[in-house]
């Protein structure tokens, strides 16, 4: 028999929500609790009490607690890549100037405390929380390589880049900032200063740009 606070109840409503305030503190307890607890042990009774709503207001927008948090996710990722123009207002034309700013922007991602709890309570609980890591997949690492795939792919009909694959290259881009660092802050030991990254972040565009360069 399903949980009370599993049960999907009437499904999320589209636009701009009615209380901007009210989904505003929605979205901070429940960040607050699927931090802590993860999404299998976090209480959407508890989140609705941390909020001030009631469990059935937090279900007129989400579908069940799943959806609760891919949005939390969702809503993550859109705060710290906000300040980067969407890939249609990116340059195909200066693909090195373009990809110093999409890996400014998922460094700092990648770097958040928030990220690296997700990536830390999720690698430790893959098997038995199925929907959480589809989740965070989904609003997270996938739908980076598939932005970053949608430049790519106008920088090689632009010709400033030579391209075949794109979504294999976008991956690769957003790997080399995967590395030490990013295992560094999984483990919570000392994390790269701004120095290590803006080297890191250097390195990483000159490669990506030597590998795929448009040949002479």
């Amino acid at each position: 028999m399903p949980k009370t606070e599993d049960v999907v109840e009437p499904q999320p409503r589209r636009g701009r929500p009615r209380d901007p305030e009210r989904f505003r503190r929605i979205m901070e307890a429940a960040r607050s609790h699927f931090y802590a607890h993860g999404l299998e042990r976090a209480s959407v009774d508890a989140i609705a009490a941390d909020a001030g709503v009631s469990k059935m207001t937090i279900y007129s927008h989400f579908a069940s607690k799943e959806g609760l948090f891919e949005a939390v996710v969702r809503d993550r990722t859109d705060r710290v890549m906000g300040g980067l123009p969407g890939v249609e207002a990116l340059d195909p034309k200066l693909p090195q100037k373009s990809l110093l700013a999409i890996g400014v922007q998922f460094l700092t991602l990648a770097r958040e405390e928030d990220t690296l709890g997700h990536f830390r309570s999720l690698y430790g609980a893959a098997g038995a929380q199925p929907e959480a890591c589809r989740a965070f997949y989904r609003q997270g690492p996938e739908r980076l390589i598939d932005d970053l795939a949608t430049y790519l792919r106008r920088a090689d009909a632009e010709g400033a880049l030579n391209i075949r694959n794109p979504r294999q290259a976008a991956d690769l881009f957003l790997s080399m900032f995967l590395g030490d660092g990013h295992i560094r802050g999984l483990l919570m030991f000392d994390m790269p200063d701004a120095r290590e990254n803006r080297a890191l972040l250097r390195e990483a565009v000159r490669v990506f740009i030597a590998a795929y360069a448009k040949a002479p």
